[in-house]
């Protein structure tokens, strides 16, 4: 049987091959090595970014360790690779420092669910609620926010608030519940989700299981549940990782972006892996937003110091408390 997917077993080699028409360099790491002297930068970047933006960053990580990355950073210049969420909250936590995102355009879904002022209303229908919203989501969003959550330490951080509170959890309807079954707590559930993560198809799935009978099936829990229930494990992108560096087991069907797959190739380069496959035949499991950030346009960003992420003061001094008291919670 045919699979929307490919099985990843072998480290990926670096392209060379860049786009025609752009005045560029002809060695694009080496140009970016040394803008980043220049300027004193770093760069951060997601999993889920393209395997040559992996190379060439300084930091590679999930939403919550790139935000302590960010939080630590003695440099003058934040080139973040990831999406727009991701640079603003770098930005919010070094308002004095340029903060560049490669493409202003590579947005996310998700955060894009939940409209502030739709929020705002929803908020106000339980006045007694603490706000715990996922990290990806807006600025403006953060700033109506008690505390920010990322998948890595949601759980940890609902299990800290106090018992006799009800807890809204936005905009991730699939974390929430999953949080909701692993904490014990009711939570009331914005209705969002993130279209790369809603894709993933239960029937392919299943067969791939069939196929690969030895694999074990590895999932994030922004998933919806009926993906989750094959799951052998289920964290974060960064959990996702350790897991296969840390199993037994030869061959891993991976329920999240395919980007995450490059490092697990390259730290763990013996081991088969298999990005579960959507319901239609295309590459809707890479999300589309992410892979807007390309090895060009980040030289392009750091030679010409734009495009830059600006906040409103106001919005971001709100949105900076509930950032803080995450990076406190999850010490």
């Amino acid at each position: 049987m045919t699979h929307c997917c490919a099985v990843f077993a072998n480290t990926a080699v670096r392209s060379t091959v860049r786009s025609p028409g752009l005045d560029l360099p002809a060695d694009l790491f080496a140009a970016i090595a040394d803008l980043k002297g220049e300027l004193n930068a770093v760069v951060l970047a997601h999993y889920y970014q393209e395997p040559d933006i992996q190379d060439i960053a300084d930091y590679i990580g999930d939403s919550l360790g790139l935000s302590q990355r960010a939080a630590s950073t003695d440099a003058s210049v934040i080139v973040f690779a990831g999406v727009h969420f991701m640079a603003e909250t770098a930005k919010i936590l070094n308002p004095d420092k340029l903060v560049l995102l490669p493409d202003l355009a590579a947005g996310c879904s998700l955060a894009d669910s939940c409209p502030p002022v739709e929020f705002a209303a929803f908020k106000a229908q339980y006045p007694d609620a603490i706000v715990v919203s996922y990290i990806n989501c807006t600025a403006e969003i953060k700033a109506l926010s008690d505390v920010i959550c990322t998948s890595s330490n949601a759980v940890k951080i609902v299990n800290q608030l106090p018992r006799d509170r009800p807890i809204i959890f936005a905009p991730d309807r699939n974390l929430g519940r999953y949080v909701a079954q692993e904490t014990g707590r009711e939570l009331i559930l914005w209705q969002g989700s993130c279209m790369v993560h809603e894709t993933f198809s239960e029937k392919k799935l299943v067969q791939l299981q069939v196929d690969h009978p030895e694999a074990l099936v590895i999932a994030h829990p922004e998933c919806e549940p009926p993906l989750l229930a094959y799951a052998d494990f289920i964290g974060s992108t960064t959990a996702l990782l350790k897991y296969v560096q840390g199993s037994s087991a030869q061959e891993f069907i991976v329920l999240t972006e395919p980007g995450i797959i490059h490092q697990m190739q390259k730290t763990v380069p013996g081991k088969v892996y298999i990005p579960a496959p959507p319901i239609a035949n295309c590459a809707c499991n890479e999300c589309p937003h992410m892979r807007l950030n390309t090895l060009e346009k980040l030289y392009l960003a750091m030679r010409d110091r734009t495009p830059e992420i600006t906040l409103p003061p106001a919005i971001a001094a709100a949105a900076l408390k509930p950032i803080e008291r995450m990076l406190e919670m999850s010490a």
